[in-house]
């Protein structure tokens, strides 16, 4: 291809940009690409959400928002005014001129990257591809996703990338329950193949984002979100650690952290818990360690703190029997209730949740009755996959006559929606692992994660 053809590529979709005319499509509609559909669509941007489940389409097409962060009213607006088009055919890609990846990506059984809804994703734009578009991936993968597994599989019939078509990487930064910052006002970094794709990438995704930071390649994006990720990760996994410690030696952690707090500078507080969930700060220190061992490098620090993390579910249910055996009741026999499901408070996200972990391990150490609060969580299934899985339903209330039925209420997430008060009225134990019911006073049954008694 001349480069007088590739230029009049990157022109035409710039002055579709700069007009405002193009066509945006989201490839994903979950908790990263249905807030970013919004948003593009709400801003006057004709949108075409793309995904392969007929259930969030059709829910769409009816007016019926499914992600707890955005306004029902604004999605059901923008699927009726048009400028929002929820779709299954995958054809309809073909039409936008800027096509957002916003896919899964997991992890295997070994803890090794799972890349391949990336793939399938990439493929099945691949197949209705055109000239002048421009692809951004925004699924959090390790660095040299973009370069050596998406851009290969776009140029299989010689579509190159900086003339015919463009590419970057720009990673999402999803907070679900963040009242604060969302889709539209937080910073978003932006990194090309090429320079003129890093330049179009930040003008489209400035046509939705307050602030775009662009960088000088698709790695320094793809690793820069797995440094905000492992930076909590290793952090929370210090303050996890350190309440163990406080638990030994007769030290109340929350206070440590509260008065390190007051210092202005070179200190940022985070707090211990059950363990860590959601979909990358569990996630992130598996995906650099794996791509670390492809250039024979360790990440020992990282692993280490990833490690301590996913240990807190057990020394949580270290703490529920020991509470039980304090109690004259057999382990078999005792009833547990775990207030909170959703891995972070006032959120509907399962993810990765440490209170399902917590769960199994009650039910394979041998507890009689599990059952959990959460009116966010309609259900959950423990062990699943496996030939012992079993599905919980949420209670359906909290009350009096419900907390006295059990030996030990744990709070696993800390829902603000739970009068905490009653909970310490009327439970025989409560194992508070997020610090919950700090402001009411103690009748002795409160036992605090990190609380040194």
């Amino acid at each position: 291809m001349s480069a007088r053809t590739s230029r009049r590529w990157e022109r035409q979709l710039r002055n579709r940009i700069e007009s405002r005319t193009l066509v945006v499509g989201v490839v994903g509609l979950g908790y990263v690409g249905l807030p970013l559909a919004v948003e593009y669509a709400r801003k006057g941007i004709r949108t075409i959400g793309y995904d392969v489940s007929a259930e969030k389409i059709a829910a769409l097409r009816g007016g019926t928002n499914y992600i707890r962060d955005l306004d029902d009213r604004v999605v059901a607006d923008c699927v009726a005014s048009g400028m929002l088009d929820p779709t299954d055919d995958a054809a309809r890609l073909g039409e936008c001129d800027v096509v957002f990846i916003c896919v899964p990506t997991p992890f295997t059984a070994n803890k090794d990257p799972d890349i391949s809804f990336i793939l399938a994703a990439t493929r099945t734009i691949a197949t209705h591809k055109r000239s002048g578009q421009l692809y951004v991936l925004k699924s959090t993968t390790f660095p040299g996703t973009t370069r050596h597994y998406v851009q290969p599989l776009l140029e299989e019939e010689r579509f190159r990338c900086g003339e015919e078509y463009f590419l970057a990487f720009s990673p999402e930064r999803v907070d679900p329950g963040n009242k604060v910052w969302h889709t539209g006002n937080t910073p978003i970094v932006v990194g090309g193949i090429t320079p003129s794709c890093t330049e179009l990438a930040r003008a489209a995704t400035a046509l939705a984002i307050e602030k775009v930071v662009t960088v000088s390649s698709p790695e320094v994006a793809e690793m820069e979100k797995l440094l905000e990720n492992i930076f909590r990760s290793v952090n929370i996994a210090l303050v996890n650690e350190l309440a163990q410690l406080c638990d030994r030696i007769g030290i109340n952690v929350w206070e440590v952290v509260e008065a390190a707090a007051t210092k202005p500078f070179g200190f940022m507080p985070f707090y211990p818990g059950p363990g860590i969930g959601g979909h990358c700060i569990l996630i992130d220190p598996y995906y650099l360690s794996w791509m670390a061992r492809r250039y024979d490098f360790t990440t020992n620090f990282i692993e280490l703190a990833a490690e301590v993390n996913e240990s807190m579910p057990y020394y949580v249910r270290d703490m529920i029997v020991r509470e039980i055996a304090r109690q004259p009741v057999e382990l078999r026999k005792a009833r547990v209730l775990l207030l909170g499901m959703a891995f972070k408070r006032d959120v509907d996200d399962l993810r990765h949740s440490p209170a399902l972990k917590v769960a199994e391990l009650l039910r394979v150490e041998g507890v009689g009755r599990v059952d959990y609060y959460d009116p966010y969580i309609p259900s959950v299934v423990l062990f699943e996959g496996s030939d012992r899985a079993e599905t919980l339903s949420s209670l359906p209330r909290l009350n009096r006559a419900v907390l006295e039925r059990y030996h030990v209420v744990c709070v696993t997430t800390d829902h603000s929606c739970v009068d905490y008060q009653q909970v310490a009225r009327y439970s025989r134990v409560v194992v508070d692992t997020r610090n919950a019911l700090r402001a009411i006073p103690s009748r002795g049954n409160i036992v605090l994660l990190g609380d040194g008694r």
